[in-house]
Order: C-alpha cells, then sequence, then structure tokens
C-alpha cells in the first residue's frame, strides 16, 4: 500500500476516493474525476510513499489537460479554503 506523507509530516494510506472527491470540488463530473483518480493510481503504484505536494501536481497537471476551469476551480479553492498558493508550488 502506497503512503501518502501529507504536508505536516504525517503519513496516511494513499486512497483513491479522496482524490475522487477532490476533483468533484472542481466542477468535474463523476466519470471524469475517477479516470483522473486511477491514472494517478497507476503512476503512483510503484513507489512506497509519494509527498501530498506530488500528488497535488500529477492531479492538477491532468486537470489541465482536460479542462482549464477546473484546474483554475482547484487553485482558487485551496488559496480561498485551505489558504495554500498551490500554483506557486507548481512552479
Amino acid at each position: 500500500m502506497v503512503k501518502v506523507i501529507k504536508r505536516d509530516g504525517t503519513e496516511e494510506d494513499f486512497v483513491i476516493e479522496k482524490i475522487v472527491v477532490s476533483i468533484l470540488k472542481t466542477g468535474a463530473p463523476v466519470d471524469v474525476a475517477r479516470r483522473i483518480a486511477r491514472k494517478i493510481e497507476c503512476q503512483f503504484s510503484d513507489v512506497d510513499k509519494v509527498t501530498a505536494k506530488d500528488l497535488t501536481k500529477a492531479i492538477l497537471t491532468e486537470l489541465r489537460k482536460i479542462n482549464e476551469e477546473w484546474y483554475r476551480n482547484w487553485i482558487v479553492f485551496d488559496k480561498a479554503v485551505k489558504r495554500r498558493a498551490t500554483e506557486k508550488e507548481l512552479e
């Protein structure tokens, strides 16, 4: 089982549904959210650990390819709700 190293340094199991829920918050439909989440799951299936930042970067890369508005919605949500400058982390 892949572990996610959260921003506070704690670890938790990789849970694909958490990615699906996060993507749904951007306005993406369920089928797209699940497809992206499965792609991300495959991308990190061969590692023991992945950082939350790397996971976010991979998700945002996929979102941006499909729909710029969903990508922007994620960035705005992170800035407004989580007080996080996610876009700067991608640079």
